[in-house]
């Protein structure tokens, strides 16, 4: 694709904040000259790729790369035998480290599933890692200026040796400071250094007091530097182990370049990895950041994008807009106002094409789809040249020259303001020609303009089709929303009048219309306001459609949960039932042996008894309450009366018939305050309103459904296809529902997505009173997919 194009586009915007996403200078570098491929196949590959970086940021966090200097000299230095500096070699192990933090970042986690990342386990499993000559390096040099003293045995003789020297110096020379007959003489009571040596700072006129050499004399002539004759020896000493010490450093620099040799190839091919490895996941990071989706790559040569969103326009004030080509019409001719988003709806289409085609993810919503144009052209913008002698109109016919030269059946092409510059009716007509012989040519054009020609060739013409950007004439402002299938106006009256302009010289200018272009322009607004009205119609069916069916899946999910609860609730009574008689006899089988004992006394033996009493009616009661859940009987229609009291099982909760049935069965059931529907197959008799025991049965039986709330509160919520808005009331209930029933943890499954909705679930969390803590589920909890939450007690 041309340069030009992909700037008339502002595809460098993209990049440039693209960019900020990566960490190395190279990466940046990639990312900043990069330019969108052609291939679908390699196309898809890359989407994919940034598709498992974006799971893989969600899952372990960003990966573990760090900047580091170009490296390339440095390797061909030690190629060619050559040592390195410590700076150098720094530079290399950070390399050798970097590489070994990523392996660990994808092969550390022995639950991890790799299957699912081939692609990018392709790229991880050819990085080198050499901890050894990383660690000795490291060890070796602290810094680029500074050798550990434990690079080598010799060094670190050889700098025990320099320190006694210089504690015996500062010894002496401390004699010298502290002296009674040479402290006088001083001008500051310091040792100080000069060409290495260690010096005393004497004042000029003693300097023949003190035996020694003269080093150095202050600028003012006032102090002379002496080396005392007693620390000559110890100094020359002293820079001859330094010299020594600058030898050893050298041969340890040129060791540790020897280890690097052999491996070089290895460590230029770990700095390619890292630096595409650093340009795939800042791809997954921005398409984290713009909230982007992996867009469906077509065949069929067509443009559908949902709620499309220009990457360069502020989100809280971006208005997306659906779009399509292709299908049913490959010329879309867009009309409305100036400044009303026409110029803004070709750039969008355009840069979200390039963006997939760059392997990045669109800002748009699932189910958008693209196809891979071998061209993407753009005639957008003024380009009046005076230093060429061109008007407005001349450079966008150069423009369009070129992109008709090398345009094919597979190109798009983006033209703004078509034909205009010139007369408006030799402008319309070459317009008409121009997307005529695109149309032929089998291309896709989308294509802004202003002349009633092109609406009225569009309305009339088979692959052909209008749409308009929406303007609201009260406000004087644009919507920004793009309507297909209505041509827009223009709306220069409206406007002009709005701003103020005197009727008079409006009503004149009606009288220049023809009846023909008043007729056209009646046409067009009546259909203009019939697509709005439809418009709002749709959206509204909308909302309340998705309304209905996340009732409809909430119903269904309810529907399901209580008719497995309903089925296992008896099995799981008949147990706890079965574990309350084996833990009475156990209790009895224990007191018995106690009273067997012929140490136990009459006063034990009692109290042993009345333990025994005491626990049997204990679990008998518990044990008739269990056991009656088989108790009730389904409903007779003919014996049933308002008042009865009767077991909801759907929900498992008491009412009170307060209607009888109709022939369908259906009556009504007051459950405290509140009334509901409901039907003879799902009543279940536990007692009438006349019985005398009537208060003491519902008593029973509402204190057994509430002790046996944590049999029908399931550990597990299901929230997948809402958004936040619509599961936090949810959750809410579920909490304290689950927190009623003494459930110690639970599972909030949302799903993976784009984590919207996992973020969103786990911030409410955060400020919840029944919450003690949550955390992100493992390897088969569902990972990513699942929300743990701790309930406090």
């Amino acid at each position: 694709m041309l340069d030009k194009n992909l700037q008339r586009l502002e595809f460098d915007k993209i990049l440039e904040k693209f960019s900020t996403f990566s960490i190395t200078d190279s990466a940046k570098e990639s990312i900043l000259n990069l330019i969108p491929d052609v291939d679908s196949a390699i196309v898809s590959q890359n989407l994919q790729k940034t598709e498992l970086a974006l799971d893989l940021i969600y899952r372990k966090g960003n990966i573990p790369i760090e900047n580091f200097s170009n490296i390339d000299i440095y390797l061909k230095n030690i190629e060619s035998g050559n040592s390195v500096s410590a700076r150098a070699l720094l530079d290399i192990a950070a390399v050798l480290k970097i590489s070994k933090n990523l392996k660990e970042y994808l092969y550390g986690d022995n639950s991890f599933e790799l299957e699912t990342f081939e692609l990018l386990d392709n790229i991880f499993t050819k990085l080198y890692i050499n901890k050894d000559i990383e660690a000795q390096i490291f060890n070796s040099i602290i810094d680029e200026n500074t050798i550990a003293d434990t690079a080598s045995p010799v060094l670190n003789k050889l700098r025990k040796n320099r320190r006694n020297f210089e504690q015996e110096i500062k010894s002496k020379l401390s004699g010298f400071i502290h002296s009674s007959t040479f402290s006088k003489y001083l001008m500051d009571n310091i040792v100080t250094i000069r060409n290495d040596r260690f010096v005393l700072p004497i004042k000029e006129e003693f300097k023949d007091k003190v035996p020694g050499s003269i080093l150095d004399v202050s600028a003012s002539g006032s102090t002379v530097y002496i080396e005392p004759s007693a620390i000559y020896d110890l100094n020359t000493q002293i820079n001859n182990i330094k010299f020594e010490e600058s030898r050893e450093i050298e041969r340890i620099l040129k060791n540790l370049s020897s280890l690097i040799f052999p491996i070089v190839s290895n460590i230029e091919n770990n700095t390619k990895i890292i630096y595409e490895l650093d340009f795939i996941f800042a791809k997954a990071k921005y398409a984290k950041e713009i909230d982007g989706i992996n867009p469906i790559i077509n065949s069929e040569k067509e443009i559908n994008l949902i709620g499309a969103r220009n990457p360069l326009i502020d989100p809280k004030q971006v208005v997306p807009i659906d779009f399509s080509i292709g299908k049913d019409y490959s010329t879309l001719l867009i009309t409305g106002p100036n400044t009303g988003g026409k110029t803004a709806t070709l750039k969008t289409v355009g840069l979200l094409e390039l963006m997939a085609c760059s392997g990045l993810f669109i800002p748009a919503k699932q189910g958008s789809s693209i196809y891979i144009f071998d061209h993407i052209f753009a005639d957008i913008g003024d380009e009046q040249s005076i230093q060429e002698s061109l008007s407005t109109f001349s450079s966008h016919i150069i423009n369009i020259i070129d992109i008709l030269k090398r345009s094919t059946s597979n190109s798009l092409i983006l033209l703004d303001e078509l034909g205009s510059g010139t007369d408006p009716i030799e402008g319309a007509s070459l317009a008409i020609s121009i997307l005529d012989y695109f149309y032929k040519m089998n291309a896709l054009t989308v294509a802004t303009t202003h002349y009633p020609e092109l609406k009225k060739y569009a309305l009339v013409t088979d692959g052909f089709e209008n749409a308009s950007s929406d303007f609201n004439i009260e406000t004087l402002s644009p919507t920004y929303k793009l309507l297909i299938g209505v041509p827009g106006k223009s709306n220069a009256f409206a406007i002009s009048r709005s701003l103020g302009l005197p009727a008079t010289i409006l009503d004149r200018a009606s009288e220049f219309l023809n009846e023909d272009n008043t007729s056209m322009e009646n046409i067009l607004k009546k259909i203009y306001d019939d697509k709005l009205l439809i418009e709002k119609e749709k959206e509204t069916i909308i909302q309340n459609s998705n309304q209905i069916e996340l009732l409809r899946k909430s119903l269904e999910r309810d529907n399901t949960k209580l008719n497995e609860e309903a089925d296992n609730i008896i099995k799981d009574a008949k147990e706890k039932a079965r574990n309350i008689l084996l833990d009475a006899k156990e209790d009895a089988n224990y007191i018995i042996r106690e009273l067997e004992k012929e140490q136990v006394s009459a006063k034990e033996a009692n109290e042993l008894r009345n333990r025994l009493n005491k626990k049997l009616q204990e679990n008998s009661d518990i044990a008739h309450n269990i056991s009656n859940l088989n108790d009730y009987s389904n409903l007779d229609s003919s014996s049933i009366k308002i008042g009865d009291k009767v077991l909801i099982k759907r929900w498992n909760q008491i009412g009170t018939v307060a209607s009888l049935p109709n022939k369908e069965g259906n009556l009504i059931v007051e459950v405290g305050v509140m009334k509901m529907n409901s039907n003879l197959s799902d009543l279940a008799t536990i007692g009438k309103s006349g019985n005398s025991n009537n208060k003491s049965n519902e008593k029973i039986n509402q204190t057994k459904f509430n002790n046996n709330k944590s049999l029908t509160v399931s550990s597990e919520i299901n929230v997948i296809g809402l958004n936040v808005e619509e599961s936090i009331p949810i959750v809410d209930k579920y909490l304290d529902d689950a927190y009623l029933a003494g459930l110690e943890s639970v599972r909030i499954v949302h799903g993976k997505g784009t984590g919207k909705l996992r973020d969103g679930i786990q911030s409410f969390l955060k400020k919840h009173s029944h919450v003690k803590s949550y955390r992100v589920g493992t390897f088969g909890e569902g990972e990513m997919g699942v929300t743990i939450v701790t309930l406090k007690k």
